[in-house]
């Protein structure tokens, strides 16, 4: 079982990342394919993701997943909170029984440096450290995909809406942020940078 990492973030929360070294078979002996998918690597991140899930809660009705007008997979009866991200060969899951949740996973790119000014407003921009840093970057953006899947409803502009606040990157932390969207909120998120994946999440 090739489990990158996994945590259990509290007793109703768990979080994993799965490295995807398995064909397809592995995974339909455990969850179905629920949607009509032709480019193979897509097809396995979809099948991988949705068994992560079922690694977590083995009761999770992966059967029942709905996916809303924004893209988001949802259970109707909302037993369980999830979210989903797929980079390359890995997949993340994080699964609440409580809580709403977002997770987002990348691999670190120089190609982050062209669109930093689509995601990132003038504040955001002055908190990059010096040198340069990838991985802060990435950081950056996964944390804005994380506020987006927590939030659900899709239609965020990311640069003015989601806020990040100053922070010292670190292997691991936390980020604050403020969601602008409706009353202001204000979130903390946690992060870990591998040494070729970065990897953050956020339960509310």
């Amino acid at each position: 079982m090739p489990i990158f990492f996994q945590r259990d973030i509290d007793e109703n929360t768990k979080l994993a990342i799965w490295k995807i070294d398995e064909d397809e078979s592995f995974f339909l002996n455990g969850v179905p394919l629920q949607r009509e998918i032709t480019h193979p690597k897509k097809r396995l991140q979809h099948l991988a993701g949705r068994f992560l899930l079922k690694t977590l809660f083995p009761g999770f009705p992966v059967e029942l997943i709905k996916i809303a007008d924004t893209k988001k997979p949802y259970l109707e009866n909302e037993a369980y909170h999830f979210s989903i991200s797929h980079c390359d060969e890995y997949a993340a899951a994080i699964v609440s029984k409580t809580e709403r949740v977002g997770v987002d996973v990348e691999i670190p790119s120089v190609k982050i440096d062209r669109i930093k000014n689509k995601f990132l407003n003038e504040e955001e921009l002055s908190i990059l450290q010096s040198p340069f840093s990838i991985n802060q970057l990435t950081l950056m953006w996964c944390c804005k995909e994380v506020v987006y899947k927590w939030w659900s409803y899709g239609s965020v502009d990311f640069s003015e809406k989601i806020r990040l606040q100053p922070f010292q990157l670190q292997p691991s932390g936390n980020l604050s942020a403020k969601f602008l969207l409706g009353n202001e909120t204000d979130l903390i998120l946690q992060y870990i940078i591998f040494d070729e994946l970065c990897l953050a999440w956020l339960k509310t």
